[in-house]
């Protein structure tokens, strides 16, 4: 198992209950495929750099997890066909 990083960020009009569906969600994927998470921080919402779809905040995200391919391979895919995310960015720590 390697050591990965991701960040997303929400949508900024979503429900308090529906951030925290989401959070579990994708932190549920990660230890159903095995892996384990190191740290989980929400962010919460925070002005975006630039406008992501008619968007200037977003409610940020950050998980630190250990896994194996297969559960990044999912949240990805999980990540891209929800309207809820509006950016996410996989990182591989080289530690």
């Amino acid at each position: 198992m390697r050591q990965y990083e991701v960040m997303y960020v929400l949508r900024p009009d979503l429900e308090e209950e529906k951030v925290k569906s989401n959070v579990a969600r994708y932190s549920d994927v990660v230890t159903n495929y095995g892996g384990e998470i190191s740290k989980l921080q929400e962010m919460g919402k925070r002005r975006l750099a630039y406008e992501i779809n008619k968007f200037r905040e977003g409610y940020y995200v950050l998980m630190n997890f250990k896994a194996n391919s297969d559960a990044v391979a999912e949240a990805e895919r999980l990540m891209k066909i929800n309207d809820d995310v509006i950016r996410f960015m996989f990182v591989r720590d080289e530690k």
